[in-house]
């Protein structure tokens, strides 16, 4: 499974963690810990041409799909030529 969203191009970000404790007494960092979006695989249908597309997107672009209509989201990420 893709760890990148097909339509909004999201990917893993590192983030920087701090206990509460350490942030109480002093400037001590925890870390850093990857954060992974919310991907999801999806089949979606674009009634224009007649075709299903297997993708794994994330939910905000599962929204935008649903808000905008399938083949002008695709169109626009590229996906449809």
């Amino acid at each position: 499974m893709a760890k990148v969203c097909d339509i909004t191009k999201k990917g893993s970000l590192m983030a920087g963690g701090y206990s509460n404790r350490t942030r109480a007494t002093k400037f001590n960092p925890t870390g850093m810990k990857r954060k992974y979006p919310n991907l999801q695989k999806k089949k979606v249908f674009v009634a224009e041409l007649g075709k299903t597309f297997n993708l794994t997107i994330s939910t905000e672009a599962i929204k935008t799909i649903n808000k905008n209509g399938a083949y002008a989201t695709l169109k626009k990420a590229g996906i449809i030529k």
